[in-house]
């Protein structure tokens, strides 16, 4: 019997744990989701259950490799970031992982800026804002300073894809990409972790750095396989994109927050830009990807509710609404927003809903006040580069209205609508490509819809 070659990899979001076979064209021929219930840490709050997990992982992996149908020739991990696992010097996992979303203390905050230099100078040197438990750096201070006990027990503290990828190779290392992303843990300046790291002794708890791109080869059941160090899952969702277009570009990457990806901007983050949500991503290669963030599909969600409840629709009504540009033209005057608040709220949450005639009416003038914070947010990532394409992708991607709008506020721009079938899955094969595939990257792995703002009609 004759089997496929495919790469195996583990893509773990906060929701839905999934598991794919990708072949060498890079289509998927096995996908398996799953979600666990949540546990709670030592505090009491909520998060993710590492047991269930670890297990989940091994059964997976396990099952797959006793198959004959499938030549699994090597495995990679993609997850969410801002999450830590911690290892004891037996091996063994030590400690909750602790969720992103908890709070943090604000006397240990207080207490840790005022020790290394105020929060301006730690954020623009680590080209992060501050975020509490987002930024993740932040998690090892607090066990350090509050649980000390712990933080002797622990030998390595892994973000989430490197102990995916302990799991599998028994290795412990660490990857650029998820050190990189708003953790406050590595100096964009000096490509080397932040001096604080080094004052509070927590850099013996990090792991060797290993590259993104590269490989280990690790011996399963008598067979040889090819394992990624795993990756943070916004860095290999941009994979996809850089290994088809040379040409300079922006990513809006659209869901509860949409993310302006430019990974062609190498300008220094003002204080300014930090206090207006912008940060610095890290490539797979190392190299930083400037970002500016919108809630935006936060808010979309809400007055959408809202809005459904005046006109008496269902909540989902808005995928109904076809892009009209009468509704655009006559938008009703736009409600005075101070402009430190234009990017934490549209003007659209202070319209009086019984203004609007029509459900479509109002959505299109909900969708054009996102639009102005959406402009504003994404020119913060396309400065003065020589970027002259848009591309979007999630949910905001398959909104006529959204995608229109987007067209007509950026008319100097190529605007498309753009679909890769699990792109962050898609990205962590991509990242170790010459280790498993050696065959060339298909022209058909990102589906473009493009968008033209002088006849105001989808292309």
């Amino acid at each position: 019997m004759t089997t496929v070659p495919v790469i195996a990899i583990f893509d773990i979001g906060k929701t839905n744990k999934k598991f794919f076979l990708i072949n060498e064209y890079y289509k998927i021929v096995l996908e398996r989701t799953t979600s666990f219930e949540e546990t709670v840490d030592d505090d009491g709050d909520p998060c993710e259950d590492v047991a269930l997990l670890q297990r989940w992982v091994k059964e997976q992996l396990h099952e797959i490799l006793s198959q004959k149908k499938f030549d699994i020739r090597a495995i990679n991990f993609s997850t969410y970031g801002a999450s830590f696992v911690h290892i004891d010097h037996d091996g063994k996992v030590t400690a909750p992982l602790c969720n992103y979303l908890k709070s943090f203390p604000e006397d240990l905050k207080q207490e840790f800026y005022a020790k290394h230099g105020g929060e301006e100078k730690i954020a623009a040197e680590t080209a992060s804002p501050v975020l509490g438990n987002l930024n993740s750096g932040m998690q090892l201070f607090r066990i350090k300073q509050r649980k000390p006990e712990l933080f002797e027990r622990i030998k390595y503290s892994l973000h989430l894809p490197q102990f995916l990828n302990y799991l599998v190779t028994g290795n412990f290392c660490s990857d650029i990409t998820s050190i990189g992303c708003h953790t406050q843990l590595w100096n964009f300046n000096k490509q080397d972790y932040h001096q604080w790291v080094y004052e509070e002794g927590i850099d013996r708890i990090l792991a060797p750095i290993f590259p993104s791109d590269k490989v280990t080869e690790t011996e399963i059941d008598g067979h040889n396989y090819q394992v990624g160090t795993g990756l943070h899952d916004s860095s290999a969702a941009l994979i996809p994109y850089l290994a088809n277009f040379a040409e300079p570009f922006v990513l809006i990457s659209t869901g509860t927050w949409c993310i302006s990806l430019n990974p062609f901007n190498n300008n220094v983050l003002t204080p300014e830009e930090l206090a207006k949500d912008c940060l610095c991503y890290m490539e797979y290669h190392g190299r930083p990807v400037k970002a500016s963030r919108l809630f935006a599909g936060n808010e979309h969600e809400q007055q959408t509710r809202r809005m459904a409840e005046h006109f008496n629709k269902p909540n989902d009504y808005f995928k109904k609404v076809k892009y009209n540009p009468d509704f655009v033209a006559p938008a009703a005057p736009a409600v005075a927003v101070d402009e430190n608040q234009l990017l934490k709220q549209s003007a659209f949450g202070s319209r009086d809903l019984s203004t609007f005639k029509t459900y479509e009416d109002a959505y299109h003038c909900l969708i054009a006040d996102i639009m102005v914070q959406q402009k504003t947010s994404t020119q913060m990532a396309i400065q003065d580069t020589k970027v002259k394409r848009i591309f979007v992708d999630g949910g905001f991607s398959k909104n006529p209205v959204y995608m229109n709008l987007l067209a007509k506020a950026f008319p100097l721009f190529e605007v498309y609508a753009a679909s890769v079938a699990q792109a962050t899955a898609i990205g962590a094969a991509l990242a170790i490509h010459k280790f498993w595939n050696n065959k060339a990257l298909p022209a058909d792995m990102i589906e473009l819809k493009y968008y033209a703002v002088a006849q105001n009609i989808e292309i």
